[in-house]
């Protein structure tokens, strides 16, 4: 058995070891994804609604990302014009494909009035799935202003959600503003309405027209209920890039540049908190704050008859999309505490070991390379510990890795805990904090 310092440097020789894998990518899967819910009943439009929408229409517009040399459509979303010289707001998901590969694709939009022409992208804000277009051939008349961040909408406002749903038709949607999404690190619009496909970039706004948020996402387990960027941000990447000169290239090396800052803001918020106690009368296992992550449980009943477990899960429920098959920027992480006195020594420590087997670390894909993991027995205070760390580069977001910590207890025949940890998107000397962090956080609940 080697001591915590020991385990820290082993740690430390992995990830170095890693080093050739810097070329990196990466993805994660949340709770919330881009694009939205399923379609919800039609309700009766309000007359504020349908005013806020006449108001707006003209400044509305469908987002289509189309082949390069060909009409056929690979995505289609909405989007809206925040300026006279024709800058426009809309989902950085929705334009991604151009993005990655403005070789093969190229932007279009559609206005209400049947207009069409091109668009140029000029800047992106990925951590907040924002992009900043400009239209090429025409100046629109008119434009939509933010509502100041210094008058805040009172809990149940009623505001009007817009874009052009499941490509069919430009609509207004309404709905109830519910303050900002509890446990969440970026500031997310709690917003008591329904967002469907292609309404994604579109603008959701107050009963004086001024832009509140964006339509970005929707949440798997509730309908009518969806998050918003708040509008800042996009009023926050208009004012930054106004006058950049139009993306050519590959954004890669600005999604590097700008996941990179994300994870260092993320990774000091995380450690900079305790982990709480997770209740188990033999083991201290690490159950971090839910400041923004949420945590379920569930375990078997007290009459069961074979192994006895608790199980414990704690995750972000927003990720960073980076393309249609990748996700990132986030944290996952789970226990669980099991019992095999009814099983017997034999029994239990046959499930056991296949419990730690059954753990997945994913494989070599266009995004990330394979996993390359190391296995070592250490001590925690005199607990001993057998752990796995695995890392999986980035191949086009060089120095971002996918981090992965697995953990059991192995100093009795019939009792057990397994914990796993997960980072999306860190880099070299973060996932060496989180690793060591993590291992700390495991240890006798009495010291023995």
């Amino acid at each position: 058995m080697r001591p915590l310092l020991m385990q820290i440097r082993l740690l430390a020789a992995l990830i170095a070891a890693l080093a050739w894998a810097q070329n990196a990518q990466a993805q994660a899967a949340a709770a919330v994804r881009p694009a939205a819910s399923a379609a919800a009943p039609a309700a009766e439009v309000s007359a504020t609604a349908r005013r806020v929408y006449e108001r707006a229409r003209a400044h509305l517009l469908q987002i289509r990302t189309l082949l390069k040399n060909q009409d056929s459509q690979a995505s289609v979303g909405s989007g809206f014009v925040v300026s006279e010289e024709g800058h426009v707001i809309t989902n950085y998901h929705v334009v991604s494909q151009f993005a990655l590969e403005p070789e093969r694709y190229r932007l279009r939009y559609g206005s209400t009035d049947g207009e069409g022409g091109n668009l140029e992208l000029l800047d992106i804000d990925v951590r907040r799935d924002l992009a900043l277009l400009r239209v090429v051939d025409r100046k629109p008349q008119g434009f939509m202003k933010f509502r100041a961040v210094e008058a805040p909408l009172s809990k149940g406002d009623r505001i009007y959600s817009m874009g052009n749903p499941h490509d069919v038709a430009f609509a207004v949607v309404e709905g109830n503003y519910n303050g900002l999404v509890e446990r969440s690190f970026d500031p997310l619009i709690y917003y008591a309405g329904s967002i469907n496909s292609g309404m994604s970039g579109g603008p959701v706004v107050d009963e004086e027209g001024r832009v509140v948020g964006i339509n970005v996402s929707a949440m798997f387990f509730a309908q009518q209920m969806s998050f918003l960027v708040p509008g800042e941000y996009a009023l926050k990447l208009l004012e930054r890039s106004r006058a950049a000169k139009p993306i050519s290239s590959p954004v890669w090396p600005r999604l590097r540049e700008q996941l990179m800052a994300y994870q260092d803001e993320l990774v000091q918020g995380f450690m900079a908190q305790p982990w709480r106690d997770a209740g188990h009368q033999r083991y201290q296992l690490p159950v971090p704050q839910e400041k923004f992550m949420r945590c379920w449980g569930r375990g078997t009943s007290a009459d069961t008859k074979g192994l006895e477990f608790q199980r414990s899960q704690c995750r972000q429920d927003h990720a960073i999309f980076i393309n249609g098959g990748m996700q990132t920027g986030y944290l996952d992480m789970s226990h669980e505490a099991y019992d095999g006195a009814k099983l017997g020594a034999l029994r239990f420590s046959r499930q056991y070991s296949n419990s730690f087997r059954n753990e997945r670390l994913g494989r070599d894909d266009r995004d990330r390379t394979a996993p390359f993991c190391k296995e070592e027995f250490v001590q925690r205070d005199g607990l001993p510990l057998r752990a796995v760390v695995c890392l999986r580069a980035y191949r086009k977001l060089a120095g971002l890795h996918d981090l992965s910590v697995i953990v059991t207890t192995v100093d009795a025949s019939t009792e057990g805990a397994l914990g796993r940890f997960d980072a999306k998107g860190i880099s070299f000397d973060n996932a060496l904090k989180l690793s060591a962090h993590y291992l700390k956080g495991f240890a006798w609940t009495t010291p023995r």
